[in-house]
């Protein structure tokens, strides 16, 4: 029951961080601004998914790794993304 419930959890990290790079690439071929502004913003709210399927993975104990280093990574990644978002809006 534990492998399975890991298990979900899992497909559900893997589909939402590699989303956050599918997103920046559409956005960087992005056909005009609001287009890049708005696949940027769609990959930031990935990255803040990814980020919650790394606290709940970590928070359950069903892995026996140590995710704080992801954790840390993903809050950068979603920092940056913000960071575009809002600098390309108001520019």
């Amino acid at each position: 029951m534990i492998e399975q419930k890991e298990f979900v959890i899992s497909k559900q990290l893997l589909r939402s961080s590699t989303s956050v790079g599918a997103n920046i690439e559409e956005a960087i071929a992005g056909q005009s601004r609001k287009d890049f502004i708005h696949k940027m913003a769609i990959a930031s709210k990935e990255a803040r998914e990814t980020r919650y399927w790394l606290r709940i993975l970590n928070e359950s104990e069903l892995v026996s790794i140590d995710l704080s280093r992801y954790l840390n990574e993903i809050t950068q990644i979603i920092a940056i993304l913000t960071k575009i978002v809002k600098t390309t809006t108001s520019s």
